[in-house]
């Protein structure tokens, strides 16, 4: 303690409680505490006899020797977490975050600033990362002071009170999407805590074993008739201090990328101390997806401002009061996609990721999803806006990728290719494999000046001349999916098949879906010149076979290149970079032989 007298847990529970309700009962004291009302009339006898408080009628006054005694237990500042991009709010929180939905008609994160100042904390920090910018009107509204995570897409929330480390005192740590009933904060607090709530039954929330004065000696995620964790935090100046150091200590770990705060505390519970404190059942509300948060505001969805929501009513012809089982699906290297109901029909809404209006030309995808629903190659597709990029497809369940290896899919997949091919569409977008590496490799020079990779100017050279050699074949461009591989395919239980994923569609050279489908499928010699017979529905001629399996290693190539360049960026490629550099590789010079042989 830096001033004043240390208190025991009871005489600062009964002082607290004076000095902010001079009236308050020793029932209601008792109550709020958790302790009996003897142990109240107790701890307040013994707060009159050493002078820190004064019995006045029927008012309890706190002295200025109470006050002083206090001084040492007042809240510092608080700390509100809303960097994080909350993917299971998808598709509402694609367009801003949790933390701005507005519930019961207040703004979430207002309701808990305007809580915590009510408390007398005004010394507010907002950490932010995933669309920032949507915050910053609150500097102005209230006061609150930012600070930026700019791990927030690569690291878990421990990295949010990383970049606060300096400011963690006596302090609140709260998530800007929590909605509290009744206001949990004090200015005063004895000691650390987290909030909890007591749950029967199983749960698969994080669970707590406690000890002597409810510290926290276990944490294990699922459990059953237990504490779970819920809601804010409050550090005090010893938890902070502990923790500052385990997370300088954890921060340059790879295993730790991935982890919560939480994850690092129960990991050092010997080194930090902390109090489990039960709230009741309804006053600290978290919501895990869009169902839960409608189960407690039923108005919710008809009354937000959801683009996303909009386009799905305008398309299907529904209400907004339609829509539920909203939950996100594995994200994609350039979207954001998200399921959702109506009545007994599932689909998938596309909410386009950030930067992709540089890499896709939706005009050209929109086109060749036409088309591809015109010919029966995709039964999924349902709308797009090419404008925005957002797509409403059809939810197929219990579907499979297809299997390159089974001789009936490969069959129908190769003539799928042929009668895209062969269709006539055009569209305003060219793809070309040779000049998206020469892209790739200049992008990879500016980054790292040059490319001292063994061996690649020299095989950068072999490459050219195949592409020479390859352009002067008697061939033909045409509308290709260029992205034309097993995971692009969706097989139904009845056996029907979709080619799906059409960002890349563009004019190119008929080839051009063989390679990447040798490459990306990773067959074998001997399986490329079986699928490309099925293309063909004949054995291909020699200059047939020399074209396609030069666009194998064009593909192999420019795959290659771009791994290069993302690896070079700091993204991992992973084995993915070594199988495109061996296709690239091993059906290079073969091929150059047949030319110049």
């Amino acid at each position: 303690m830096e001033h004043g007298r240390a208190l025991s847990k009871n005489q600062f529970a009964v002082l607290a409680a004076l000095a902010q309700d001079p009236r308050a009962s020793q029932r209601a004291i008792a109550a709020k505490a958790g302790l009996s009302v003897g142990t109240v009339n107790g701890a307040r006898k013994q707060l009159l006899a050493e002078g820190l408080l004064a019995d006045e009628a029927d008012l309890a006054t706190v002295t200025d020797a109470g006050m002083q005694a206090l001084a040492p237990y007042r809240v510092d500042n608080a700390v509100i977490l809303a960097a994080g991009l909350s993917s299971r709010f998808a598709p509402i929180s694609y367009e801003k975050p949790k933390g701005l939905l507005r519930v019961r008609g207040e703004v979430l994160i207002e309701r808990q600033i305007e809580q915590l100042v009510a408390a007398g904390v005004t010394d507010i920090t907002v950490v932010v990362g995933y669309k920032k910018e949507y915050f910053f009107y609150l500097e102005e509204k209230y006061g609150v002071r930012f600070v930026v995570n700019d791990h927030y897409a690569t690291r878990n929330n421990h990295s949010s009170l990383m970049v606060v480390r300096d400011r963690l005192r006596r302090t609140y740590v709260c998530s800007s999407d929590n909605y509290f009933a009744e206001n949990p904060f004090e200015p005063y607090v004895y000691g650390a805590y987290y909030a909890a709530q007591y749950v029967e039954g199983p749960t698969d929330e994080w669970c707590l074993r406690t000890g002597a004065n409810g510290r926290i000696t276990g944490v294990s995620v699922g459990g059953a008739d237990s504490l779970i964790m819920l809601g804010h935090v409050f550090f005090d100046e010893g938890f902070s201090q502990g923790l500052v150091r385990v997370l300088e200590a954890e921060w340059g770990k790879p295993a730790t990328a991935d982890k919560l705060w939480e994850d690092l505390f129960a990991e050092h519970l010997d080194e930090l101390s902390m109090a489990a404190r039960e709230y009741p059942k309804g006053v600290i509300h978290e919501f895990d997806s869009l169902d839960d948060l409608r189960e407690f505001d039923p108005q919710f969805l008809e009354n937000v401002d959801s683009q996303a929501f909009d386009n799905i009513v305008s398309v299907l012809g529904c209400r907004k009061s339609d829509i539920c089982d909203v939950y996100p699906l594995k994200q994609g290297l350039t979207n954001l996609s998200c399921h959702v109901r109506i009545g007994d029909d599932e689909y998938v809404y596309r909410h386009p990721g950030v930067g992709t209006e540089e890499l896709v030309d939706r005009h050209a995808e929109l086109a060749g999803l036409q088309v591809a629903r015109e010919l029966g190659l995709d039964h999924t597709f349902i709308a797009e806006d090419p404008e925005v990029g957002w797509k409403l497809s059809r939810f197929v369940s219990n579907c499979r990728e297809l299997d390159p290896r089974n001789p009936d899919e490969a069959a129908r997949a190769m003539a799928m290719a042929r009668a895209l091919h062969e269709s006539g569409a055009t569209v305003q977008r060219c793809f070309d494999f040779y000049e998206e590496s020469k892209r790739y490799e200049g992008l990879l020079r500016v980054h790292e000046g040059a490319i001292d990779v063994p061996g690649f100017d020299a095989m950068a050279r072999r490459v050219a001349q195949l592409k020479a050699y390859a352009d002067a074949d008697d061939t033909y461009r045409c509308l290709c999916h260029n992205d034309f591989f097993a995971l692009n395919f969706l097989v139904e239980e009845d056996g029907r098949m979709s080619l799906i994923d059409w960002e890349y569609a563009g004019m190119s050279d008929y080839a051009s879906d063989f390679g990447t489908y040798v490459v990306c499928c990773q067959l074998t010699r001997e399986e490329a010149e079986q699928a490309l017979a099925l293309y063909f529905g004949r054995t291909p001629t020699p200059e047939e076979l020399r074209h396609n399996l030069a666009y194998v290693a064009l593909a192999g190539w420019c795959w290659y290149v771009w791994s290069l360049l993302k690896e070079a960026e700091g993204d991992v490629v992973g084995e993915w970079l070594y199988i495109y550099y061996r296709y690239a590789k091993d059906y290079l010079e073969p091929v150059l032989a047949l030319y110049e042989g």
